[in-house]
């Protein structure tokens, strides 16, 4: 049998061995082709660019998600 603990850890000590797993703030830089707040490192959400170039057809992505209509 593995050995057991003889006290109870208390949630102070808990949270304190726990203070670095917290969830940091997500770094948010403006996008210099539309101006809106967009994910460092990642591809504008609103207009699909990536550093100067167009990686994403936002117009086809728009409407693959609105089609329902047949």
């Amino acid at each position: 049998m593995p050995p057991q603990p003889k006290k109870k850890t208390s949630k102070s000590r808990q949270g304190r061995r726990r203070a670095h797993l917290s969830i940091g703030r997500v770094n948010l830089i403006v996008c210099p082709a539309c101006r809106s707040p967009r994910p460092s490192h990642q591809a504008c959400p609103i207009c699909g660019t990536y550093r100067g170039r167009e990686v994403l057809n936002v117009n086809a992505r728009g409407a693959r998600q609105g089609g329902g209509e047949k």
